[in-house]
């Protein structure tokens, strides 16, 4: 672990709780990471900026780099990396945005084609346009 990565002690189920430093609070009762057998799961990022202003009255390509850099933020408190994502869900309101959003997560991971699902959602909160959760393996190997 670095400085960086704020630990949680596990909970009596073996269940490691984390919030980024790098991230507003969460707004509801949930944390942005749960670590358990060397699994971080990493909650729904949406298009927040650092002081958690919603970015949704901005272009879709600004509110895709921005939830990218949250799950960045997200992987690095859970002692993890990019190369190490298992599962991607990502949540749209306009499936005609794949393509773009396609081809900036292709830039964002390189080679790495972790399993991953797209769906058309009628809404999201804030009015946002898309939101990303992702499961990432932790520990030896990372």
């Amino acid at each position: 672990m670095t400085a960086d990565q704020p630990t949680s002690a596990p909970t009596a189920t073996g269940v490691e709780l984390r919030d980024s430093p790098g991230l507003i609070a969460p707004r509801g009762h949930y944390s942005h990471v749960a670590i358990h057998g060397g699994v971080a799961y990493i909650s729904g990022q949406l298009p927040l900026d650092v002081a958690g202003t919603p970015l949704a009255d901005r272009p879709f390509d600004v509110q895709v780099q921005q939830v990218l850099s949250n799950l960045d933020d997200c992987l690095n408190t859970a002692g993890s990396s990019r190369q190490r994502l298992l599962s991607v869900t990502v949540y749209v309101t306009d499936i005609g945005h794949w393509p773009k959003f396609d081809a900036a997560y292709a830039l964002w991971l390189g080679g790495h084609r972790p399993s991953r699902a797209v769906a058309c959602v009628a809404d999201l909160h804030y009015g946002a346009a898309i939101e990303i959760q992702a499961v990432a393996a932790v520990g030896i190997g990372g």
